[in-house]
């Protein structure tokens, strides 16, 4: 084999890994994008659902659930956070991500969280779900109100 055609198998042998490695990233890519996909709230005042395992980790050794909720400026939200199966933490994160507010523990003595915020920038905000400590996760019952001035 000649020194031209050796060049040109080596330049073939670099080609195909490449593409492979390409086609491989932009495949990671998309199903990096569809990781974090955030249960809408929309049309819906009232959600049961299940924190498990396999939601959000915390790094604290818990899990975390998201929910998005459109609030106008001016809104005023009360979000209610109830299980029977662990300590819940529900926070409110704003449009650009940083958190508004955050309650533990509500004020009826329970484990159950109660928080109320005025928003003051419209737009799409996360209302995140998680238990307190390390494995809290079971059935919940979720609930933002809008609230009304008298």
């Amino acid at each position: 084999m000649n020194l031209t055609a050796l060049a040109m198998k080596s330049r073939q042998l670099l080609i195909i890994p490449a593409a492979v490695v390409a086609l491989g990233m932009g495949a990671l890519k998309v199903n990096a994008q569809n990781m974090y996909n955030p249960v809408s709230m929309e049309g819906k005042k009232e959600i049961t659902d299940i924190l498990t395992e396999k939601d959000i980790p915390t790094g604290q050794g818990g899990f975390a659930r998201d929910y998005v909720v459109k609030l106008q400026e001016g809104d005023q939200v009360a979000i209610d956070l109830l299980s029977e199966s662990f300590d819940t933490i529900v926070s409110l994160l704003g449009p650009d991500g940083t958190t508004v507010a955050e309650n533990d523990d509500g004020p009826d003595g329970t484990t159950n969280s109660l928080l109320f915020s005025r928003i003051t920038t419209a737009g799409d905000y996360i209302v995140r779900v998680r238990a307190f400590g390390e494995g809290g996760v079971g059935e919940f019952q979720l609930k933002v109100t809008r609230l009304r001035p008298i």
